[in-house]
């Protein structure tokens, strides 16, 4: 059955591809953006790479997030990507929203470029449905419900783990589409590495950061610094809506740096701390008539202890807490207010991992505070609790992988939610893995939705959400393939837009498809998304129609090769057409965008880069009347100690 599901969903995807319109993708003018096509349909089936943007063979990476606790990528049933230091590297110049959108089953939308308001999807499900974690502590905006990923240092960033599907059993409210962690630099054991980086660009861009790693038995320390300065674009368009349009560049700047420290005290405990802390200055587009300006701060401490207390036994307490600021500098719109939002997010967590005679269990005790403000009136309420217990189990036995987890919420607001997850993945032969999963969720309104003056509507509830999922893999030495099929039912879906509702009824369903390995030296990625999120509440004005600013397809390609001191790499992302309002009547156009970069090993430690984004100067939106950068160009200087 497994081979015959893989056959069929690769058959169908390819099918979709062929058929999708690209505004022009398969022009006769644009013979590059052919090859695209023929790419994504003629490789083996594509789909989500458990460990895309590590080595190829890096399936017996550890990872943490899609169960809390280590886990091999080869014994998870989630779907898992990874990307590492080495794939960040390479995508310079690009937001952290573009980052993750080159992963399957992410796409992203933007105000701008650097620094402006972003939006991910994943899997269909709207920002305010991912969770953003930095090294466990929860980071974003209470106000919107969004995670802070506009201003994000990346440069202090070791890597990020993505989980799609739901995750509120694990990890409560905001977890409804999936998890993205940020881990951020550590210490290494094998004394000091200091790395410095100097880039410079197009439209003014400039990077300057430098840091230093040290390990030492029993004790560890990275420290990482950085200035970005870009003069930026245009962010909007005349076809902006309320007339926010503003022909003036728009810049960003930003300083940004983090300490991370740990110290091993005794056997197997370890106590570790994360001061990060990230200053922007963006400008932005809301009217002619003056120089809109904002300021951004986002920080993020964390203390946490851990260790054995019986040799079955592993507790760790962790102490966090995140700030999210964005401060209205000036504007030229009558219904902005200067001064500061701001999201101060205080969490404790109580986490024990018990090995049991079949498997690991693991037991959660958790406290998340939320304060927000606003300039003038503030919200009718202004803070909210919400306290937590959750529980795991996840049990490997020959070739079958169990994973089962059971969550209570209590929220000061809206009272007691129940989630919970099931999954089970086979492998019936060496190369052959297949498995499913069902689970839960729900996701909390923001204060925005509930509270802001003219906008909210207070009498919202928490949308809910039931899922089903299945998957079929095959992998055999630097091959992986994988196909996901996901169905998602919501109710009480939070409307967009002012005064919003819950809609009774939204379903999204769609696989995934993606295949990544090495062929002649070349290390590839190839995926191919479609998701079909519809409103099917009967009754509704919007009843049939697709959700606003998704698009129902996507085709990325990655191709990565080395010849001696020279590194080369190209990557293509792909996009149908989407509808900028609930009505679709406003249709945006599908695009493609290639990017290029290159890399010479100048000397043991030193590299050269060169990258260049939207090689085609690709003119696209992602969202009505914003525009998106147009053709870049990066030169980079970096040092590492090796």
């Amino acid at each position: 059955i497994a081979p015959v599901f893989l056959v069929r969903l690769t058959a169908r995807g390819a099918q979709k591809v062929v058929g999708m319109n690209f505004n022009g993708l398969v022009s006769s003018t644009a013979p590059w953006r052919r090859c695209v096509v023929w790419a994504a349909c003629a490789w083996p089936a594509v789909a989500v790479s458990q460990t895309a943007g590590l080595p190829v063979g890096a399936s017996q990476a550890v990872v943490v997030t899609a169960t809390r606790t280590p886990q091999k990528v080869s014994d998870l049933v989630a779907d898992v990507t990874v990307l590492d230091r080495a794939a960040l590297d390479r995508s310079e110049g690009r937001t952290l929203s573009e980052v993750l959108a080159q992963v399957p089953g992410l796409q992203y939308t933007s105000t701008g470029g650097l620094g402006k308001t972003a939006s991910l999807f994943v899997r269909g499900l709207e920002s305010r449905h991912l969770l953003l974690l930095v090294d466990g502590v929860r980071v974003g905006s209470a106000t919107v419900n969004a995670p802070s990923l506009d201003n994000l240092p990346l440069d202090a960033v070791e890597r990020i783990e993505i989980v799609r599907g739901p995750m509120t059993s694990m990890y409560g409210s905001n977890a409804m589409g999936g998890v993205v962690q940020v881990f951020t630099r550590r210490g290494q054991a094998n004394g000091l590495r200091p790395n410095v980086k100097l880039v410079a660009g197009t439209q003014g861009y400039g990077l300057l950061s430098a840091g230093v790693a040290y390990g030492a038995p029993g004790l560890d320390l990275a420290v990482q610094a950085q200035q970005l300065r870009n003069t930026g674009f245009s962010s909007t368009n005349a076809a902006v809506p309320f007339g926010s349009h503003n022909a003036d560049n728009d810049g960003f700047n930003q300083t940004a740096g983090s300490v991370r420290a740990g110290w091993s005290f005794a056997p197997g405990w370890r106590l570790e701390g994360l001061l990060l802390q990230s200053d922007g200055k963006t400008q932005i587009d809301d009217g002619p008539g003056a120089d809109a300006r904002a300021g951004l701060h986002n920080s993020v401490q964390s203390l946490q202890v851990g260790g054995p207390v019986l040799a079955a036994w592993r507790t760790q307490l962790a102490l966090g807490r995140s700030v999210d600021r964005y401060d209205t500098l000036s504007s030229a719109s009558p219904f902005s207010s200067l001064g500061v939002i701001e999201t101060d997010q205080q969490q404790l967590a109580w986490e024990n991992r018990i090995a049991l005679p079949l498997g690991e269990a693991l037991v959660v005790l958790e406290r998340v505070s939320q304060d927000v403000s606003r300039p003038g009136t503030p919200f009718d309420v202004s803070s909210r609790h919400t306290d937590a217990l959750a529980t795991g189990w996840s049990a490997t036995l020959g070739g079958h992988s169990l994973q089962a987890s059971l969550r209570r919420d209590q929220n000061s607001q809206f009272g007691g939610q129940t989630t919970g997850a099931l999954a089970y993945a086979w492998a019936f032969t060496p190369q052959w893995r297949a498995g499913g999963s069902a689970g839960t969720s729900f996701t909390a309104p923001s204060f925005n939705q509930l509270y802001f003056p003219g906008f909210g509507s207070p009498t919202l509830v928490p949308e809910e959400g039931r899922h089903g999922e299945l998957f079929v893999q095959w992998s055999a030495g630097d091959q992986r393939v994988r196909g996901t099929a996901y169905q998602h039912r919501y109710e009480l879906f939070i409307s967009s837009g002012p005064q919003p509702t819950n809609i009774p009824q939204v379903d999204i369903d769609g696989y995934t498809l993606a295949w990544d390995g090495r062929l002649a030296g070349v290390d590839l990625t190839v995926s191919y998304d479609r998701v079909d999120a519809r409103n099917t509440s009967v009754g509704n004005a919007n009843f049939g129609k697709r959700l606003q600013r998704r698009a129902q397809e996507a085709a990325k390609l990655g191709a990565d090769w080395q010849v001696g001191a020279f590194k080369w790499g190209a990557s293509v992302q792909a996009y149908g057409h989407r509808f900028d309002d609930a009505a679709n009547r406003t249709r945006l156009g599908g695009y493609a965008v290639l990017d290029l970069r290159a890399e010479w090993a100048l000397a043991r430690d030193w590299a050269l880069g060169l990258r260049v984004n939207n090689v085609g100067a690709k003119v696209y939106e992602t969202a009505l009347g914003y525009n998106q950068p147009g053709r870049e160009g990066f030169v980079s200087l970096r040092w590492a100690m090796k």
